[in-house]
C-alpha cells in the first residue's frame, strides 16, 4: 500500500503582508490561517504522516497542534529549501513512498486538487497544480510577453519521496530555488502540471488576507446571475463563440468581436454582485471597444466578482441557433472558458438548442446565448 506524507513549510515570516506575526499565526474566522491549511490537506483522509517544519524563534505551534497527536514539528532553515530538506530528513527513518509539500499560506486547497495530485504521482515522480495566465504580460519597457507558456505554480507540490531527496541532497549551496519542483527540475526530473484552482491562493499581501477573510466567512452567500445576448448575422468566414473561432459562411455583427456566448456569461456574471450589464461598462458608442475581444469584458466581470471577494461556483451556457453546429466545438469552448475564468472545466456547462426553425434563429438571422453564472460571496 502506498504511504503518503505531507510536509507543511511553516517558517516564513510574512514580512510582506505587514503583520507583527507571522502571517501562518494571523486569524481567520477564529482559528489560525495554518489551521485551515492542515484542516484542508488532510480532507482526504489519505495522509500517513504530517510534518510542520517552523522557524527556530516559532512561539505558537505548540498550542496549535496540542490536539494533533499525528503531526510532528521540525526546525526550518533560513531559506525555503532548507526548511524543505529539513522536513524530508525528518521522514527518512520510516520514509513515505509520496511526498506533498505545502504552503502553510494557501488555507484553500481543495480535496479534488489533492486527489488530482495523488493519482497522477502512480505514473509520474513529480506532480504540481498549475493556472495558465490569461492576462496580457508586458515589461516595463512595453515589450510584450507571450503568455502561451507561462503557468502560476501553485502548492502542494508532490514527489517520489526518494527522488526529491535526492535531488535537494545534490542541490549546490549557491542555488535558492522558488519552490520545491525548480529542485526537482534542476535534477533533471520531468514535471507533470495538474489542474490547479484560483481559491488555492497564497496569501502574501494585505488584499490577499482580506479575500481570505471574506472567503472563509461563515455569512457567504450564493448567488445566481442570468444573461441573455442576440446578435445578427450577416455573410463573413467565421464566428466567434466563448472565445473559438468557427469557420462557416457568415460572421456575427457587432461593435466587438461579436461574441454573444461570452457577452451572455458576461452579463450573468455581473448580475450575480448587482453590476449592470455589459454596455454599461464597454458601450457600443464607445470607439475604444470597435472590434475588441469579448475575452476582456469577460475577464473584466471575473475580475470585479474577485475584487468582492466572490468565487465562481458554476457557469451554464446555453446556445442557440441552426448554424454553425455547435457540438464538434463545445469541448474546445469549455476549456477556453476554464483558462479565462481560472474555473475547473467539471464546473462548466456548454449546451446549444434550435428553435425549430422557428423565429430569427430558426431563419438564420442571427443567434442567441442564455447564461446562468451561480457564485459565493460574503455577506
Amino acid at each position: 500500500m502506498t504511504r503518503i506524507a505531507q510536509i507543511i513549510v511553516a517558517a516564513g515570516k510574512g514580512a510582506r503582508l505587514g503583520s507583527t506575526i507571522p502571517k501562518q499565526y494571523l486569524k481567520l474566522a477564529g482559528k489560525r490561517l495554518i489551521e485551515h491549511t492542515i484542516s484542508s490537506m488532510n480532507s482526504t483522509n489519505l495522509i500517513d504522516e504530517t510534518i510542520i517544519v517552523v522557524a527556530k524563534e516559532d512561539k505558537f505551534i505548540s498550542d496549535i497542534i496540542s490536539d494533533h497527536k499525528d503531526i510532528r514539528i521540525v526546525t526550518g532553515g533560513e531559506t525555503r529549501a532548507q526548511s524543505s530538506l529539513a522536513g524530508l530528513h525528518s521522514l527518512s527513518k520510516n520514509p513515505p513512498d509520496i511526498v506533498l509539500i505545502h504552503d502553510a499560506a494557501r488555507p484553500f486547497v481543495t480535496k479534488s486538487t489533492l486527489v488530482d495530485i495523488i493519482s497522477n504521482l502512480k505514473e509520474n515522480t513529480a506532480v504540481a497544480p498549475a493556472l495558465p495566465v490569461v492576462n496580457s504580460l508586458k515589461t516595463i519597457d512595453g515589450i510584450k510577453i507571450d503568455r502561451k507558456s507561462l503557468f502560476r505554480i501553485q502548492t502542494p507540490q508532490g514527489f517520489n519521496y526518494n527522488e526529491i531527496t535526492e535531488a535537494y541532497n545534490n542541490l549546490s549551496e549557491n542555488i535558492t530555488p522558488d519552490d520545491d519542483i525548480e529542485v526537482a527540475k534542476l535534477s533533471g526530473i520531468n514535471i507533470y502540471y495538474s489542474e490547479g484552482d484560483p481559491n488555492n491562493f497564497k496569501v502574501t499581501y494585505p488584499k490577499d488576507f482580506e479575500r481570505a477573510k471574506k472567503m472563509i466567512s461563515l455569512d457567504n452567500y450564493i448567488a445566481t446571475g442570468n444573461g441573455f445576448d442576440v446578435h445578427r448575422l450577416t455573410s463573413g468566414d467565421k464566428v466567434w463563440l466563448c472565445g473559438v473561432p468557427i469557420k462557416c459562411e457568415f460572421s456575427l455583427i457587432g461593435h466587438s468581436d461579436a461574441d454573444v456566448a461570452l457577452h451572455a456569461l458576461t452579463d450573468a456574471i455581473l448580475g450575480t454582485i448587482a453590476l449592470g450589464d455589459i454596455g454599461d461598462h464597454f458601450p457600443p458608442s464607445d470607439p475604444k471597444w470597435l472590434n475588441a475581444s469579448s475575452k476582456e469584458f469577460l475577464l473584466f466581470a471575473v475580475s470585479e466578482l474577485e475584487k468582492r471577494g466572490g468565487t465562481l461556483q458554476h457557469l451554464d451556457l446555453t446556445i442557440i441557433c441552426e448554424n454553425p453546429k455547435i457540438k464538434p466545438y463545445r469541448q474546445s469552448m469549455r476549456e477556453k472558458l476554464s483558462e479565462l475564468c481560472n474555473l475547473p472545466i467539471k464546473k462548466i456547462s456548454v449546451k446549444a438548442t434550435t428553435t425549430e426553425k422557428l423565429g430569427f434563429t430558426g431563419r438564420s438571422e442571427g443567434i442567441a446565448a442564455q447564461a446562468t453564472a451561480t457564485v459565493k460571496l460574503p455577506e
